[in-house]
């Protein structure tokens, strides 16, 4: 995948291989958008799973991507890693629910938990916490509340 980056002058950096061979690729938040549109017509049209975290405090926040293109069959699909980085003082990447509609819930768990804003999601706000919470649990800055509500309890 990184030749193919390479040969069409796509500005990326790789960050290796993991255990299964898979390579992962970093890309800056503004080039996203127009990397994930030439990625879907490469023909990765399949998002595996989308995550994101905090990579270290008062760091930088990740959202990463696990796209597969299935050509011949499911037997040998091709899988490549994307990571985009946003700045926690202003966490903003292009949503891309537009592409893959898969990312829609994904990409709000993301929101939700870490506080990545997903520019153009037509439904972000939060889906596992309450509307009313306040700040992002899975930042590793999160201070825990002293008490929970407990609601509907039985």
């Amino acid at each position: 995948m990184n030749d193919w980056h390479v040969k069409h002058e796509v500005v990326h950096r790789s960050l290796g291989f993991d255990h299964r061979g898979i390579e992962t690729l970093q890309i800056k938040a503004g080039d996203w958008d127009s990397i994930a549109v030439i990625l879907y017509v490469y023909g990765y049209n399949y998002l595996r799973s989308q995550c994101a975290y905090d990579v270290a405090p008062g760091g930088s926040l990740a959202s990463v991507y696990h796209l597969t293109r299935i050509q011949y069959g499911i037997d040998n699909p091709e899988e490549v890693c994307i990571k985009v980085f946003a700045q926690k003082d202003n966490p903003r990447i292009p949503s891309v629910l537009w592409i893959w509609r898969s990312a829609d819930f994904q990409e709000r768990e993301s929101y939700d938990m870490v506080g990545i804003s997903y520019d153009n999601h037509p439904r972000l706000k939060r889906i596992l916490m309450p509307e009313s919470w306040i700040g992002w649990p899975l930042r590793k800055d999160y201070i825990t509340p002293n008490f929970y509500e407990i609601q509907d309890a039985h």
